[in-house]
Formats: C-alpha cells, structure tokens, sequence
C-alpha cells in the first residue's frame, strides 16, 4: 500500500538514488544541493552504501569513475560551479561509457554567481558537459514527485546505454517540499555489467575500462559505434508532456520549475478565452523535437521560457525552422518570472 511523504526535493532525490540501488556517493558541498550531500552522509552508512566528501570536486568525479568501473551504481551531486570543475572527469566517464548519474541543482553564474535558481547551464548539459564527440542523457523533473522517478529512471537509462546521466534540476526544485509517494516509481529492465572490472577468478578475460586509444582508427570506431548508441536513444528515449496542443495558437516551451510558472500562465489565458498550449521537454537531450514539429505546422508562434537569457530557444528554433515566430521571455541571475508577468508576455504577442 502506498503512502505519501512530505519531502524536500534534495532529499527525496537522495533517497530515491538509494532505494533504486545506489550504493556510492562522492560529492562536494555546495549551495543549493547540500541537503542531498547531508542525507546521503546519514543514510549511506546506515544502509549499506558508501559515502564520501571528496577533497573538491575534481577528485569526486574521478571516485565516480573508479566505482563506475567497478560496475557499481554510483551518483555524485552539485551546483553550477562544481558541475564545471567535473566536466573533465565527466568525459573520461563518456569516454569509458561508464554508467553514472550526475545531479546538477542549478545556480545563477556565471562565475560564483549567487544560489539563487537559474537555468542557465542548459548549453553545457546538452551541447558541453565535457571535451570530445560525445553526449550524456539529461533528465529535467519540474516537480518533487518527478524528481523521484527521474532519479530512478536516471539509473536505469545509465545502465542500459552505458552512459552518464545527468539530473538537470535548480535551486527551487532542490529546496521545495512536496508530498511524494515512493511506490509509484516504475523500473526499467536493465543488463548484466560483464564489462565491469570486478576479478575474473580465472573464469574469463580480464576486463579493461579506458578511454585512451592511440591508434585513431580504432577511436573512430569507437566514437561511430557510441554515435549509433546515440541514434537509438533519440529514437526511443525522447520525452516530453503537452497541454492544451490540440488547438492552440501560441505554444509555451518551458522545462523544470519555468514549465510550473508557464502552466499557470497557460491557465490564466485560457480563461480569457486565448488558445495556449505547452509543451515541456522532460529530456533536454534527446530534445523532444517530435511535438514542437508536428505543432510548428499549425501554430501561430512558440514563446520559449527560460531562466537565463535564451538558451533552449535555439533547439526549438532549429526544430521549428523558420514555419512559425519563435519568441523568448526569460529572467536571470537567479530571478523568476511570475505567470502575471508571463501572461503579459503572451497577450502582447497575441495582440490582446
């Protein structure tokens, strides 16, 4: 029988990662995801996994990489700032295809920036998590309830692809309470790790993890193989909820705590009889492109939201591709919009 809980969205990510089967923790403090680093300090000793605080963020996901290999599940969290400091590492993980997830609770930047929640880590999610031909999947929940299946989908997808898997939230969504129910989360049937470096017992060749190839034929071809992987994913893994599409004139494009806001603002225009509809991406890559251009073909215009000066805008432009206006509204610095504000954006480009 299931019961609802009444969590913080740090925690409930923390908790989330334990019960699907995480074992190891490196991480870092910093603001806003401490609380997930403090749950997983008290709980991973309690129940069998392993914690550790690592001397800075650079040697957290390295310990990623040495647990990953070792077939493990195995998570590391941060905020914008540390994220940038782990994106060597996050590529040797890529390099490796090594199975991780990776939490980023967003923060206004550049720089220290403040703690405030921004979404202006979307470009180095999708297009620059670290050096080379390569992708992670990354996952963006907009509620407390989603971050406990994103966490536990993460895993799975990590494991069946051979990839890391970001968390792509922000400090909102970090901090929030929200009532959660554990017993809704679905699973995915994963594969059995026979790469892992694990000791053979004499039974079998010896497994070896790297990302380092001298010869560049044999790097081409690992790199193509990885692209045909990537392939597959945006084939079947794209993700996304739409409201309201089946007539709408203007399409609202939000993902994460904007998407919150834009659904009110969706509501509130509806009410004054505007023809409004969102669409929100839940994978930021694979980018949903299916939705945006099926719409494109009726659509009036498309007003993308975001919390940074426009940086998912541009995916949407490349998958409306000139058919239809594509607007932007965004705050920064660690500002969020209001849906009244929101609102006011829609009516001005409805004419209202």
């Amino acid at each position: 029988m299931s019961e609802k809980v009444l969590m913080k969205g740090n925690e409930a990510l923390a908790e989330a990662a334990i019960r699907c089967g995480c074992t190891h923790f490196f991480g870092y403090p910093i603001t806003p995801q401490t609380e997930l680093s403090e749950y997983m300090a008290k709980q991973m000793p309690k129940r069998g996994g392993l914690y550790l605080q690592a001397e800075s963020e650079i040697a957290a996901i390295n310990m990623v990489l040495g647990a990953a290999s070792a077939g493990v599940r195995v998570m590391t969290s941060s905020s914008s700032p540390g994220i940038s400091l782990k994106c060597e590492g996050i590529s040797y993980l890529i390099g490796s295809d090594l199975p991780c997830v990776i939490v980023n609770m967003q923060r206004g930047g550049p720089g220290l920036g403040g703690i405030q929640p921004a979404q202006s880590d979307y470009f180095q999610a999708t297009r620059a998590l670290g050096h080379g031909d390569g992708h992670a999947i990354v996952l963006a929940p907009a509620t407390v309830q989603e971050v406990v299946n994103t966490t536990t989908l993460a895993f799975d997808l990590a494991d069946i692809y051979r990839t890391p898997v970001m968390i792509l939230g922000d400090g909102a969504l970090g901090q929030m309470m929200e009532p959660i129910d554990f017993a809704e989360v679905p699973r995915r049937q994963c594969p059995a790790k026979d790469w892992a470096c694990t000791g053979t017992g004499m039974k079998r060749p010896h497994n070896i993890v790297n990302s380092l190839y001298i010869q560049p034929e044999d790097l081409e071809r690992l790199v193509e193989e990885r692209f045909e992987r990537y392939a597959k994913i945006e084939a079947e893994e794209a993700l996304w909820e739409e409201q309201n599409t089946e007539d709408t004139e203007l399409v609202l494009v939000a993902y994460g705590i904007t998407a919150r806001i834009a659904k009110s603002a969706m509501n509130m225009a509806r009410e004054k009889g505007l023809k409004v509809g969102l669409v929100r991406p839940i994978t930021l890559w694979p980018f949903p492109k299916k939705p945006l251009d099926k719409l494109s073909a009726t659509a009036k215009r498309f007003l993308c939201v975001e919390l940074s000066m426009g940086q998912m805008v541009e995916d949407v432009r490349l998958v409306v591709n000139g058919r239809a206006p594509v607007d932007f509204f965004g705050r920064t610095g660690g500002m969020l919009m209001t849906p009244a504000e929101l609102l006011a954006q829609i009516e001005e480009r409805m004419g209202k």
